[in-house]
């Protein structure tokens, strides 16, 4: 992609960056058209501490917390983590593949990674998260979409049904949605169902 002022070879200019390790290129004529919403905290509900950045850049010691023994080892990264007062850092540029989805499948593709963008908001499946997370957030995948072909946007529980349960129930979708002003049809299947349901109530 073309470098402007807000990118330059898929670094965003208002992120803070700490490059990763664990990354690759993303397969030749992939069109990054998905931003994929995570939602990740070491140890789990923890928020605030080195953690994160420290599995995404393979410095974490394993040996600090009880729960880091379950994922010894993990080799990971996503393109952005979000945190709980809004600071945003960059891993991965956006023009290379990072390593957040997983076994993954998503408007008929397969291994999502190949053509995403993966956001990590500082957080745990189910709870909710904070007002200027969502403001770097909305900011965040608007600049994605001016720079990319992006036309879905999903969660990890989306496109890894069973496996994942995040960013979970806490995500407001109706209010990014709203923020962003994009069609129903570039979100999941029926995420706005129930609420529609509820309103009929």
């Amino acid at each position: 992609m073309p470098s402007t002022p807000l990118w330059r070879e898929g670094w965003y200019s208002f992120a803070q960056h700490v490059a990763s390790p664990n990354f690759g290129p993303r397969p030749q004529r992939s069109e990054v058209d998905l931003v994929v919403i995570h939602a990740i905290s070491l140890p789990p509900g923890v928020y605030g501490g080195p953690e994160v950045q420290a599995l995404f850049t393979n410095t974490l010691d394993w040996d600090a917390h009880p729960y880091f023994s379950q994922i010894r080892g993990m080799t990971v990264s996503a393109h952005f983590f979000i945190r709980r007062r809004g600071e945003l850092i960059q891993f991965v540029s956006c023009d290379d593949r990072a390593w957040h989805a997983g076994r993954s499948s998503y408007r008929g593709r397969d291994d999502c990674n190949n053509d995403s963008v993966g956001i990590e908001l500082e957080g745990l499946d189910g709870q909710e998260f904070s007002a200027a997370q969502y403001e770097t957030l909305c900011d965040l995948t608007a600049a994605i979409a001016q720079h990319y072909p992006i036309a879905h946007i999903a969660g990890h529980e989306h496109i890894a049904p069973g496996r994942k349960q995040d960013p979970g129930s806490g995500f407001d979708w109706r209010f990014l949605q709203t923020s962003l002003a994009w069609p129903d049809t570039c979100f999941p299947k029926n995420t706005f169902l129930s609420k529609r349901i509820e309103k009929k109530l």
